[in-house]
């Protein structure tokens, strides 16, 4: 009975240190992930603006025929956003079950974080490019991913360039999300009332310099996005932890107090056995 009491004596010890470690990334993920928000948003507004602009000059264009605006023969090109660390719940999985089921193996590849490298390592998908350890301030590293894609796109070597990352809803929603960059999809727009914008240089010329900045944009702002949802996976699985393991410490308070009650009522027991027996 005393080994058993030790026993779950030096489990509640474990248990409890789980707790504090658990408990202190919980807070470092809360903390991370207000700063990253506050990246993520600001940088979310301009790129609204630019896929605004890039749309209105669109639609003052009839019947184009530029090559950012016309899907080629060939293989797509996705770039995909993961970790580089774990502890995330089911952030990496939800991407690479998307990756495996809905999307395929067709094309080339650029894995962005360690655990996507990783994973895709031994796997059936031709990666191209890898990057691992970029943070927030990493535009200039995208740039390069963006613009050797939109020096692929302009040999006409692929026929897409593809962002596979993770959509922030809110806190606690984020999805995984497939979006297509290139070929620019012309939205369906109202015939505006007012007067429209007058763009220089005119037609499809402007389109050689905006594309190009819409791309780079787009992906730092995904980028941003996935690492926010990110830490917000991370918060909510070491908030879940924490939880768990105060479930579990108290579980373990009350088997041991359960324990000591059986051994001090064995202990009465024999005494008044023992005072019995001398009568």
């Amino acid at each position: 009975m005393a080994a058993g009491k030790l026993e779950i004596k030096a489990r509640i010890r474990s248990v409890e240190s789980t707790k504090k470690i658990t408990k202190a990334m919980q807070l470092v993920a809360t903390s991370k992930l207000k700063k990253q928000k506050q990246y993520m948003e600001e940088n979310r507004e301009y790129a609204h603006y630019l896929k605004e602009t890039v749309q209105e000059i669109l639609s003052s264009i009839e019947h184009s025929r530029h090559p950012y605006l016309q899907k080629q023969e060939g293989k797509p090109y996705t770039i995909v956003f993961t970790s580089d660390m774990g502890l995330c719940g089911g952030y990496n999985a939800n991407i690479f079950r998307m990756l495996q089921h809905e999307i395929g193996n067709e094309g080339d590849f650029v894995i962005i974080g360690a655990r996507g490298a990783n994973w895709i390592h031994n796997k059936d998908f031709h990666v191209v490019q890898s990057e691992t350890d970029l943070e927030e301030d990493c535009y200039s590293e995208l740039v390069g991913v963006a613009d050797h894609a939109l020096e692929l796109y302009r040999k006409q070597e692929i026929s897409e360039i593809r962002i596979l990352y993770t959509h922030f809803v809110n806190s606690v929603t984020f999805e995984p999300k497939l979006i297509t960059l290139l070929p620019v999809e012309k939205e369906e727009r109202e015939k505006a009332t007012t007067a429209e914008t007058i763009f220089e240089p005119a037609g499809d010329r402007i389109l050689d310099t905006l594309v190009p900045m819409y791309v780079r944009s787009l992906l730092y702002s995904y980028f941003l996005e996935t690492k926010t949802s990110e830490q917000a996976s991370r918060r909510m699985a070491m908030e879940s932890a924490t939880d768990n393991a105060e479930e579990l410490k108290e579980t373990l308070e009350l088997q041991f107090n359960q324990a000591r009650q059986a051994a001090i009522t064995q202990e009465i027991t024999e005494i008044v056995g023992g005072v019995n027996a001398m009568e």
